[in-house]
């Protein structure tokens, strides 16, 4: 058995990566290993000066004391690191390798190539930052269109580039799938520490009931694709839309009878919604690392109908789980739409084939193998590098 430490750093609106942190931790300690979480949470930035946040940023002093006290309590094997933006900092690393234990990372997003995490500028994606200095993203405001927020963000990683923290300090990296593998490996990641394990979420057999209509799930923010999914109701009526979420987005859905906007709903509700749509919409105009509401469509034998981008066109496979359409096409998404809706038997079809591909690539027997791998591997990393060490 393991002793794992996780270290989440959890941002001010909850998002997937809490619920991955959650299931990982709950995983682990469901076949037996001692997990133990690290967190902290962006609302400690409420009232900090400017100099503070960066400096928070850049190098945290509480992380690391705190950090060196719980690691010579808890011994750990391996440190699992999520997310550590703002608060956690980059100080992490260091306090890990002052006690020689390894550290798996994974790379939810692209923050370590863009500030801005997604590639995407004025809605259009944006891979100038890729393999450089990141001194673009502060020109052009890309982090919450702020210069200074960017500027912090941009500065922690190029020091950190700088010192090999990034390099040195992390044994193994998490890539949820190919497409994102390839973007860190061009973006001056290691390939030999860059390992792939998607998401994934506990089963729970979906109930038979008849399908109709299409669902959204997610944040209504414009990387989601939101205008997208107006635009296909403004080219063509096909079947009613229920949107499960909240946004700044919501205004572009109101002036559309067919599009029911349900708001936030609890994660059974959200389940229910999935077991009698006909297929969940991702809209996305981003790369997607892994969404979680498209494993959790899989899970409930939903297909899903996805833009043409990223690692969507990896994760959907057109015509067995789902069906393709050209990023940002309006058009495109509403004929598909409308052949999803004259086709009720072949798209439940495809949400067997859904069910399926759950089964044999995101579930929690799946998941743990994997994982316990990559820590197995990190473990004999570090053992490797410091018996290589001259006495």
């Amino acid at each position: 058995m393991l002793r794992i430490l996780l270290v989440h750093n959890s941002y001010q609106q909850r998002g997937g990566e809490d619920s991955v942190v959650e299931n990982e931790l709950a995983l682990l300690r469901s076949y037996g290993h001692q997990a133990e979480l690290y967190s902290r949470h962006n609302d400690e930035l409420s009232g900090l000066s400017r100099l503070s946040i960066f400096q928070q940023a850049v190098w945290s002093g509480k992380t690391y004391c705190e950090l060196n006290i719980l690691l010579q309590r808890f011994k750990p094997d391996v440190i699992h690191v999520h997310n550590t933006l703002s608060l956690i900092s980059p100080s992490l690393y260091w306090v890990a390798a002052k006690f020689k234990i390894p550290v798996v990372q994974t790379l939810h997003n692209f923050r370590l190539l863009c500030p801005q995490a997604m590639f995407l500028r004025k809605g259009n994606i944006c891979e100038r930052c890729i393999g450089r200095n990141t001194w673009r993203s502060v020109i052009h405001r890309c982090y919450r269109s702020s210069f200074s927020q960017s500027a912090v963000v941009s500065g922690m990683l190029h020091l950190h580039r700088g010192i090999g923290t990034y390099k040195k300090n992390v044994s193994r990296y998490i890539a949820l799938n190919s497409f994102c593998k390839n973007k860190f490996i061009e973006g001056g990641l290691p390939a030999e520490k860059i390992r792939v394990k998607p998401n994934f979420i506990p089963d729970i057999n979906p109930a038979a009931v008849k399908r109709n209509g299409f669902l959204f799930v997610g944040r209504l923010s414009p990387e989601k694709g939101l205008h997208v999914l107006a635009g296909a109701f403004y080219h063509q009526l096909h079947g009613q839309l229920s949107v499960a979420g909240g946004g700044e987005d919501s205004y572009l859905l109101a002036k559309y009878p067919a599009i029911k906007q349900l708001g936030i709903l609890s994660a059974g509700a959200v389940r229910s919604e999935m077991q009698r749509s006909i297929a969940l919409i991702l809209p996305s105009i981003w790369y997607e690392n892994m969404p979680m509401t498209l494993i959790e469509a899989y899970m409930n034998g939903l297909p899903v109908i996805a833009s043409r981008i990223g690692a969507l066109a990896e994760l959907v496979e057109e015509g067995v789980t789902g069906l393709l359409f050209n990023v940002g096409d309006s058009a495109d998404l509403a004929k598909k739409m409308q052949w999803a809706a004259d086709h009720p038997d072949l798209m439940l079809e495809m949400g067997n084939n859904a069910r399926k591909k759950y089964l044999s690539s995101y579930s929690a027997e799946v998941n743990i193998n994997l994982l316990l791998g990559i820590y197995k591997e990190a473990i004999a990393d570090m053992k490797s590098r410091h018996l290589l060490l001259p006495v």
